[in-house]
């Protein structure tokens, strides 16, 4: 006779409660780690030397997407497709750092304002 295998809900350490406790413990593990580290980091990088080339009425969203990858967040702003590229990087003492480009394309997935803004001094 074959043995039966156990589910999640079978096996009695993953039962809700404890599941839930397991969680928040990691969770609260994790926000001590940060806060001794002293720093986070959220988004990704992306080549800000390219955000010169970028063209109003011009640039497709093809052709942000081969120059800079995929967006890190993408979203819609008074019907228009928005794509954002950001890193933003917090520091428990000292200055943060942020670094993003947000593009919104019109109906034809061409770019029709784009913004940049760093903290970072350009080179």
């Amino acid at each position: 006779m074959k043995p039966m295998p156990l589910s999640r809900c079978q096996f009695p350490a993953f039962s809700g409660l404890k599941h839930a406790l397991f969680v928040k413990t990691g969770m609260l593990l994790l926000a001590i780690s940060l806060v001794m580290i002293g720093c986070a980091t959220v988004g990704k990088d992306f080549p800000v030397e390219k955000v010169s080339g970028i063209q109003i009425k011009k640039t497709t969203q093809q052709e942000i997407r081969k120059v800079f990858g995929p967006p890190w967040r993408i979203g819609i702003e008074d019907g228009q497709n928005i794509w954002t590229y950001g890193k933003y990087r917090y520091k428990l003492f000292g200055e943060a750092s942020t670094t993003d480009l947000v593009i919104r394309f019109d109906n034809n997935n061409v770019v029709e304002s784009y913004s940049f803004n760093t903290t970072e001094h350009m080179k």
